[in-house]
């Protein structure tokens, strides 16, 4: 069987231990292909490689850099169809949505290649024979550790920011869905100069401790749970002061006032979900609160959508949903229908794998829509990461903040209604770091996504999450 091998220092490697992991289709439980289980020593060689081509890349035109950075966005594009597929086979999700993936990931390389020239200092008046200014510099060596639920468009579209910035990357997709991330580094092996752009497979616990310990790795970020991100936080400061982000997990409220267009609403709710990637997504509004004048109604013709939507094989063009990325998360979510059925809430439609028995071999489960859910309870307390969604009735304003805010996380929250007032209102007490007014889910260029509490620290997405990436210096002159 093929062993897809990493990137480092612009040429193909294996581990050097010589131990590999397996990808496999979550869709059939098919091995896929092999990957290096890169551990600390192919870490070291990656930052090694990374620290060498620093000064160089470092000290070209911030024009080149981006010109190479828009050269990257050309290859992912050009190839959009064929990572995409990878994608379907490695991560479960319905072609739609990772062909999507690609063209977002190819449009964020191009957002921060135009930014290149918005990296810039400023000068501070201190004085008529005096000259202060700012210098806003590279790190160095900059660690993205990514997960597996959108593993291409993390995997190109977050090393566009580091390497406009002048920094160069050493990048650890998910041991669960790394094989578009090792075709992209074939790919643009020769669009960069080597070690530039490094990709290191492995476990977290190996490949990816090595690269949050790593003294040469300056600046971090991470996508991913709290659990994983706290110790990442404790792991990174336990060794060296480290500029460490982390995008991290949500329970994300999606609150329908009594004015709002149902219709609206309805298709908000559902599309919020992200039920086409089967709720793998840190974003995904789970909690649905709704007032209870409209809330029986709601859920009722929300259950009939979601009843709708087609599980099936992820590379056919007309399934809407499909496979949970790998054995561990889907006995999770399995868990998690168990418990909510033992705290009392009523499954509106869903619960359990589809009936057709074509699928049976598959990690499927279909969307799933529970009602009477206590606030208080774990259904609507923790993270799922799965196709399921906890609907709530609430009485007041009041009560909808509230029961919105009375979670660890904030990193997303939607709201529909028609009255100007509720809408400033909720977005002003929303505990979130990322409010939708009548709409759900969708993201655009340029506007800053992260959380706060649990749910993370930093901004991706905009111009600071390219700021992220540089350490400023001020300069003062006395002429």
């Amino acid at each position: 069987m093929e062993t897809v091998p990493a990137l480092i220092d612009g040429k193909p490697a294996l581990a050097r231990s010589g131990e590999t992991l397996e990808a496999t289709d979550p869709a059939t439980r098919e091995t896929l292909a092999r990957f290096p289980r890169c551990g600390a020593e192919d870490v070291d060689d990656a930052v090694g490689a990374a620290a060498a081509a620093f000064p160089a890349w470092r000290t070209l035109h911030p024009n080149e850099r981006a010109a190479a950075v828009g050269r990257i966005a050309d290859v992912v594009a050009r190839h959009a169809e064929e990572l995409a597929l990878l994608d379907v086979a490695d991560n479960g999700s319905p072609i739609r949505e990772m062909r999507h993936d690609a063209h977002i990931a190819a449009a964020q390389l191009r957002y921060f290649a135009g930014l290149a020239l918005q990296v810039r200092g400023e000068t501070i008046p201190t004085g008529f024979d005096r000259l202060d200014y700012t210098l806003p510099e590279p790190f160095g060596v900059v660690g993205r550790i990514i997960p597996f639920n959108h593993p291409l468009m993390f995997a190109a579209g977050r090393i566009g920011a580091p390497l406009v910035a002048g920094n160069t990357v050493v990048l650890k997709p998910s041991e669960h869905t790394s094989l578009s991330a090792l075709r992209l580094g074939e790919l643009i092996a020769d669009v960069v100069p080597p070690g530039v752009v490094n990709i290191v497979p492995g476990l977290g616990s190996e490949a990816g401790e090595a690269l949050v310990v790593h003294p040469d790795v300056r600046r971090l970020s991470f996508i991913g749970s709290v659990a994983v991100g706290r110790t990442i936080q404790q792991r990174a400061a336990a060794h060296i002061v480290k500029t460490v982000t982390l995008e991290l997990g949500g329970k994300n409220p999606i609150a329908i006032f009594p004015d709002a267009d149902l219709d609206l609403a309805v298709d908000g709710a559902l599309r919020g979900m992200n039920f086409t990637w089967q709720g793998q997504s840190c974003g995904s509004t789970s909690r649905l609160l709704v007032h209870a004048s409209e809330h029986a109604a709601f859920v009722d013709r929300l259950a009939e959508r979601i009843g709708a939507l087609r599980s099936g094989p992820p590379a056919d063009e007309a399934t809407d949903t499909g496979a949970i990325v790998h054995p561990m998360q889907y006995a999770k979510v399995l868990d998690y229908l168990r418990i909510a059925r033992d705290e009392g809430a009523r499954v509106v439609v869903g619960g359990g794998p589809p009936e057709d028995e074509s699928l049976a071999g598959g990690l499927f489960l279909r969307p799933t829509l529970f009602d009477g859910v206590r606030p208080d309870s774990r259904l609507a307390q923790e993270e799922i990461f799965g196709p399921v969604l906890a609907a709530m009735p609430f009485e007041r304003y009041d009560e909808a903040v509230a029961t919105a805010n009375a979670v660890p996380y904030g990193l997303t929250a939607a709201v529909f209604t028609r009255d100007l007032s509720t809408a400033h209102r909720f977005a002003r007490d929303i505990q979130a770091g990322y409010v939708w007014v009548n709409d759900s889910s969708r993201h655009f260029p340029g506007t800053p996504y992260g959380g706060v509490k649990d749910s993370g620290i930093g901004r991706d997405e905009g111009t600071e999450e390219l700021l992220s990436f540089c350490q400023l210096k001020n300069v003062n002159v006395r002429l």
